[in-house]
């Protein structure tokens, strides 16, 4: 869940899963403990409301499994832009980022080259997956703990909760607020390792196992998707060096400003204008200047059924972000006209830091390859998401 982005309470408990995926690049708990039995505490903790002051919010109020762990539950005319948080009230700014694949992401960090990588969140200001767990209870919008203190007296509510917390983490564990909170997300991040989260059984993952064959469009847009020539969408959405690599997560996380247009829906609803500072707001970040509107590259797994689309949600349909991406390369008047409005495309939220080199890299792409792109995207859709893909 993003600080800026608030849910619907509910959701189906999940069964427990012992098959811990890889750790993130330096996400690694700080100490070995039975997977097993932290991962299955995880899972329990990830739909448990009663940590929210309402006890109405969980993770999984936003993170919905059957859903790509996003929440599509609408928000009065907003839709699923954004949710309600625990007060059953609050809006925010911010569209969820899916939990799926979220493990997979380096801590945050500046490169030798001077970019910052990696975090949760969408500013990456949550350093590894545990830092992330630990920011929603405490959001007056989100689920609204006044403190660490007040989450682990409702862990100690249940006896159950505090044998598991004492057998994995030692006796005292929740006699201390701040490591007590801090064993909480701990255990959360470990169930978010699992593949529950990361299946990697996609069409596309199934293709590169030699399990099926793509179609012929679905082909085209593979192709053009890794091209050097053609395309510049591998330039942020692809980790590994080479293409066709197993478990890629589509996605450098790099920061990077597209200038995104503002949604006016949700600038309605606030009642003003809304400029989001993306990476500036992360306090790891000294040049505000040079961070602002700037947003980490997302994945691009279950892109096809985790609408809308952007930061901030402007965009409902797959294609329209396509076209966005391709009003940088086209001198076409037409392609110079957001298909969902029907009117020049929107000026940038914020227009400071555009990445135009990335941006304007390729040529112009025809509606036959913008198709094929879209239906190669669909191609990453876990297995059991597949039956929520709109028609093509």
């Amino acid at each position: 869940m993003d600080r800026k982005f608030f849910v619907f309470a509910g959701a189906a408990v999940l069964a427990a899963t012992s098959a811990l995926l890889p750790m993130a690049r330096g996400a690694a708990p700080d100490v070995s403990r039975d997977d097993a039995a932290l991962v299955a505490l995880g899972a329990d903790l990830f739909v448990d409301t009663d940590l929210s002051m309402n006890r109405t919010q969980a993770c999984a109020s936003c993170h919905m499994p059957d859903f790509a762990f996003t929440d599509p539950r609408a928000t009065g005319d907003l839709g699923n832009t954004v949710s309600l948080g625990d007060d059953g009230a609050s809006i925010g700014t911010r569209n969820a980022p899916t939990a799926a694949y979220a493990a997979f992401a380096p801590a945050f960090h500046e490169t030798a080259e001077g970019k910052f990588v990696g975090g949760q969140f969408l500013d990456g200001r949550a350093a590894t997956l545990a830092d992330q767990a630990g920011g929603p209870p405490l959001n007056p919008v989100e689920m609204a703990m006044p403190d660490e203190a007040a989450v682990v007296a409702r862990l100690r509510e249940k006896a159950d909760y505090v044998t598991r917390f004492e057998a994995i983490f030692g006796a005292d564990i929740l006699d201390d607020p701040a490591r007590g909170y801090r064993a909480m997300t701990e255990a959360i991040a470990a169930f978010e390792r699992t593949p529950e989260f990361s299946p990697f059984d996609s069409k596309y993952d199934r293709y590169l196992r030699g399990e099926v064959k793509l179609t012929d469009q679905e082909e085209l847009g593979r192709v053009l998707f890794f091209s050097q020539q053609f395309t510049n969408c591998n330039l942020c959405h692809q980790l590994n060096a080479q293409a066709g690599t197993p478990e890629e997560t589509f996605s450098n996380y790099e920061f990077h400003n597209i200038g995104v247009p503002a949604n006016p829906a949700l600038e309605a609803a606030h009642g003003k204008a809304i400029a989001d500072h993306g990476l500036a707001d992360n306090p790891a970040v000294e040049d505000k200047a040079a961070a602002l509107g700037r947003f980490k590259v997302p994945s691009l797994r279950n892109v096809a059924v985790t609408g809308p689309y952007m930061h901030n949600g402007v965009f409902k349909d797959l294609r329209t972000v396509v076209l966005f991406y391709n009003k940088y390369n086209s001198k076409a008047p037409r392609r110079q006209i957001d298909p969902e409005t029907g009117e020049a495309w929107g000026a940038p939220e914020v227009a400071d830091n555009l990445s135009l080199k990335e941006l304007e890299t390729g040529p112009a792409l025809d509606d036959k390859r913008v198709d094929a792109l879209v239906a190669f995207m669909r191609t990453l859709t876990d297995a059991r998401y597949e039956s929520l893909m709109p028609p093509p």
